[in-house]
């Protein structure tokens, strides 16, 4: 009986932390605003500047637009595909708003825009090829 019950007791240990090893959604843990702009300096800044040719400062207000865009976009998840389309269409709209008090052209807008697309691509390719 004993050993019934620590056998019982070791898998439900076991069981626990491999579920509290694991953030919800199965991803990484969400990372706050701060984090996720410092890091997305460090990795996705040089290549934006490369692609769209925008300034070091410009770049750095395109990255603080978007890491609070993403904040809004996690809010999307549960919505139905047809309001997060809605919903994103006009989160779009109102970065490019934004952009435009950076100041960016409407050229540099389509350039960060197809920069973001490209990115979500090869994202969703890579997601794609783990599996």
């Amino acid at each position: 009986m004993q050993k019934t019950l620590a056998l019982i007791v070791l898998v439900l240990g076991c069981t626990f932390n491999v579920l509290m090893a694991q953030p919800p959604g199965g991803g990484q843990p969400a990372m706050d605003p701060a984090q996720m702009l410092s890091m997305m300096k460090e990795r996705v800044k040089p290549k934006l500047i490369e692609k769209t040719k925008l300034t070091d400062l410009q770049a750095d207000k395109v990255l603080e637009i978007r890491v609070a865009s993403m904040a809004q976009m996690r809010g999307l998840r549960d919505l139905s595909e047809e309001e997060r389309t809605a919903k994103m269409k006009k989160l779009r709209e109102e970065n490019n708003e934004k952009y435009k008090t950076i100041p960016l052209t409407e050229d540099q807008i389509k350039a960060v825009n197809d920069f973001w697309d490209e990115m979500r691509k090869n994202q969703m390719q890579r997601g794609a090829g783990n599996n």
